[in-house]
């Protein structure tokens, strides 16, 4: 790794230095999309990928860094400390040199003014490693913060989740997912699409009806066709949203679709591609954030789909605000609730999100969830769906929130589901049989049937 400054790089001790700050940062309680937006943007992609190597690795950073520190250093410097141990701990996937990363490391605490006191106490941590590494890593094996990199609440609620299965789950998450296209099949064949990207030297192959999936992750304006919106990136996890929701419609005849959290409008948009463009069909597409709205119009501008679609910036909660403003009180086909949730299901692609997240989340998060149940499943028409999704692993989120929902509303029929799928990687992924082969986050997915009058 050259540490020799580029119009599109900086020295590794810069890149250390604002890694380890959007570290705090993500520690204070902001995202890291919101920390990586303070970097430059032509150093954004490097710092990303720090970080995110980081974050995936933080639980046994912390347990070799109180090995090494039983006191906890300053909030910065102890960010810093961190982030070089991930790197130098786990440094093959970033292939940097680890006497580089300790030289680095301290230049960039001597770099800033609040942490030059502290250089010498890193540069003795760091080398300290480097001659005890394997005494230091058998110490430390036995947490499970440091064996899993998972919080210790969220590996024990895996474990009663899924008895079997929860080190799969856990390993997964510590995974790098990969860069998912869904193909815009109003526009172009998937097969024809994976042609254009192999002309353009693009390494990638199908997965299911519409997925592409590239072996190699690169910026979208790199990916040909898209700015014609030709494709988008989307899981192909978050691809079996819009099939659940359209394999009850006839769409010979006019359909009404509510994409209730639609943001940013993955999801709205594959419902409309899935038809054709004079179909009658119309989605409703809300949510909460303004700015989060525009986000879909923008999405649905660039893919040529506005004119079969209404984007509302509403609270689902409260439908008495903007249900009448479409006319008559007429109810939905169909539903599709993308619900909040702890994002327990895509932490390999926001690795952030363990360390953002806690225990009381879950339960405060589930009680928003059989909320928006109970008050959109009155605008379902009788004898329409409505489609339960969550990017979410935990139970509390899933198969117990709709169990119970069905329990308590004798008009509601659980239909044949995917139910929980579970983050997997691989062209073949594990056996489990309510989970698609192929590569994929997270999910769960009920679909719900109201019975007719």
């Amino acid at each position: 790794m050259t540490t020799t400054s580029s119009p599109h790089s900086a020295p590794l001790w810069r890149q250390l230095q604002l890694a380890a700050t959007a570290l705090g940062a993500v520690r204070s309680g902001q995202s890291s999309t919101t920390a990586l937006a303070a970097v430059e943007p032509a150093l954004r992609p490097g710092v990303q990928a720090l970080l995110f190597h980081v974050l995936r690795c933080l639980g046994q950073a912390e347990a070799l860094r109180r090995k090494l520190a039983p006191r906890t250093p300053p909030p910065l410097a102890d960010a810093l400390l961190c982030t070089a141990l991930a790197l130098v701990w786990d440094d093959e996937a970033l292939r940097y040199d680890e006497f580089t990363l300790v030289d680095q490391a301290v230049e960039a605490a001597k770099q800033v003014p609040g942490l030059r006191g502290q250089s010498s106490f890193i540069n003795a941590c760091l080398r300290r490693f480097l001659r005890e590494r394997e005494a230091l890593l058998a110490a430390t094996s036995g947490e499970p913060l440091a064996l899993w990199n998972h919080p210790r609440w969220w590996i024990d609620r895996l474990k009663k989740d899924y008895p079997r299965r929860w080190r799969d789950i856990l390993r997964a998450g510590n995974a790098q997912a990969p860069m998912t296209l869904r193909v815009n099949v109003r526009r172009i064949d998937p097969d024809a699409m994976l042609e254009r990207l192999h002309a353009a030297d693009i390494a990638a192959h199908r997965q299911g009806p519409v997925a592409i999936v590239l072996h190699e992750p690169r910026p979208v304006d790199a990916i040909p066709g898209f700015a014609e919106g030709l494709v988008s990136v989307q899981d192909a996890g978050a691809q079996l949203a819009a099939p659940l929701v359209l394999e009850s419609l006839d769409l010979d005849r006019p359909s009404r679709i509510l994409d209730a959290c639609a943001a940013p409008g993955g999801k709205t948009a594959h419902l409309l591609e899935s038809v054709a463009a004079d179909a009658p069909l119309h989605v409703t597409a809300l949510d909460i954030d303004p700015l989060r709205c525009r986000r879909i119009n923008e999405n649905l501008e660039r893919l040529g789909l506005q004119p079969q679609a209404t984007v509302l910036a509403a609270d689902a909660r409260s439908p008495e605000a903007w249900w009448p403003s479409q006319g008559r009180r007429e109810p939905y086909d169909a539903i599709l609730l993308d619900a909040p949730c702890t994002a327990s299901g895509i932490v390999r692609r926001h690795p952030d999100v363990r360390w953002l997240r806690r225990e009381s989340d879950v339960g405060q998060l589930a009680i928003v969830q059989a909320g928006l149940l109970s008050t959109l499943w009155p605008l379902v028409r009788p004898g329409g769906r409505l489609v339960y999704c969550t990017c979410s692993v935990f139970h509390a989120e899933g198969q117990d929130q709709v169990q119970t929902f069905v329990a308590h509303n004798t008009d509601a029929v659980l239909l044949p589901s995917p139910g929980h799928l579970l983050p997997q990687a691989g062209a073949a992924g594990h056996g489990v049989p309510e989970n698609p082969s192929g590569d994929h986050d997270g999910f769960y997915y009920a679909v719900l049937a109201k019975r007719p009058d």
